[in-house]
């Protein structure tokens, strides 16, 4: 018997990217935080010093593809909670804020690890180079239709 491998599309790139997504924020639901505040903490946590507010809005809007006002939102919402300090146009993470991404960041990568758990190294290094690949595209179609 002979079974054919999927081939991958959008269909099969997003069902992937919502199932692994939706199982992260169980993780951090249970922490009370949004996915898109997971991702603004993190970026001033792998930061590792003062990040430029702007900056880091900026970021934020790149990487979730989301208004600038509302990567604003979400730095509010991360200083409003003690886990961000604002320290004139700069942000720090507090302590507060580093010990729950410590936390959130350890049950995330057992999570991870199991998921990704006993793909062979190929096939992950030419999931990566498409992946890569569509993003690259999908950026270019998006700026295209924002120009």
């Amino acid at each position: 018997m002979t079974t054919t491998a999927p081939v991958a599309d959008a269909r099969s790139l997003g069902l992937a990217h919502y199932a692994a997504r939706a199982a992260l924020e169980s993780v951090l639901s249970r922490h009370g935080l949004t996915f898109q505040q997971h991702i603004t903490l993190r970026s001033v946590v792998v930061a590792g010093s003062p990040v430029e507010r702007d900056a880091l809005v900026a970021q934020v809007t790149g990487s979730l593809k989301v208004e600038t006002a509302a990567a604003r939102d979400v730095v509010a919402e991360l200083l409003g909670k003690g886990l961000l300090t604002a320290e004139s146009t700069h942000v720090r993470v507090a302590d507060a804020g580093r010990a729950l991404y410590a936390e959130v960041a350890a049950e995330a990568g057992e999570l991870s690890a199991r998921i990704w758990s006993g793909i062979p190294a190929e096939d992950l290094a030419a999931t990566g180079r498409v992946l890569a690949l569509v993003t690259e595209r999908a950026d270019a179609e998006l700026a295209a239709t924002r120009a």
